[in-house]
């Protein structure tokens, strides 16, 4: 486990708006993204995430000067992910002004791709971005899924992540389909998990509804939560959030 804990706000991406739904299903239209970055980077968030959700399903780039405008107002590091499939995409990215480069589907339909990445650019680049399922035909017990969700794949989700570590995954994003939106907490069994066989940070992501919410995760061995609905909505703070998780005597930023 992490000695500081980082809060992470997410921004799921749309043809260039800020969207959300349940279980990665039914997404509205929940603001500017460079506004929503601007705004959480003032209440102290220690980084941002910038997931096209669309990029890999309609097979477009990722929007490269939506990236460009938030690094221009923005100066906490930033992560971007979909639609990344080639060591140039990552490379572009870069020079927009991410930080640091999420990949899933691309990486999963050709593993090789997650060295590539990181034999150029260093594995602190790179972020596997993990889209989990439970599901019974897993030794796990959980299933990787690509395309924001909607394909199975035949991947035992902790068996992915050890090879994508052992390839150069330099951290893991770490979301659980099942309860994206939901607002009932994170996943703490599948946290704990991950956290017991990676050698990198983990990050969790899904579920996050409440200020009791966040040290559980972190407990459960996260080095950084992540959540969206909850700061897009105006429900939480970043603040908030870190007062919560300091209170329970962890350390954040």
């Amino acid at each position: 486990m992490a000695i500081v804990t980082r809060v992470i706000p997410c921004l799921d991406v749309a043809d260039g708006r800020v969207v959300k739904g349940i279980n990665f299903k039914g997404l509205r239209d929940a603001g500017d993204p460079v506004q929503l970055a601007r705004r959480y980077a003032e209440q102290g968030a220690d980084e941002l995430t910038f997931l096209d959700v669309t990029a890999t399903v309609d097979a477009r780039e990722t929007t490269y000067e939506m990236v460009a405008r938030t690094a221009e107002q923005v100066f906490i590091p930033l992560t971007v992910g979909g639609g990344v499939r080639s060591p140039e995409d990552v490379a572009r990215l870069l020079a927009s002004g991410a930080d640091k480069i999420g990949v899933n589907s691309a990486a999963i339909a050709r593993p090789a791709l997650l060295g590539e990445i990181a034999d150029r650019f260093g594995a602190q680049v790179l972020v596997l971005s993990l889209d989990v399922q439970r599901s019974e035909r897993m030794p796990s017990g959980f299933v990787v899924t690509t395309h924001g969700g909607r394909t199975e794949t035949d991947l035992d989700a902790l068996d992915w992540a050890r090879e994508a570590i052992e390839r150069g995954a330099g951290e893991l994003l770490v979301n659980s389909i099942d309860a994206d939106g939901t607002k009932d907490g994170f996943d703490l069994e599948l946290t704990a998990a991950m956290r017991e066989l990676s050698t990198v940070p983990v990050i969790a992501s899904g579920g996050a509804g409440a200020l009791e919410h966040f040290a559980p995760a972190i407990r459960a061995g996260a080095d950084a939560v992540l959540a969206a609905s909850v700061f897009h909505d105006g429900e939480l703070t970043i603040g908030q959030v870190k007062a919560a998780i300091a209170a329970e005597g962890i350390e954040v930023r």
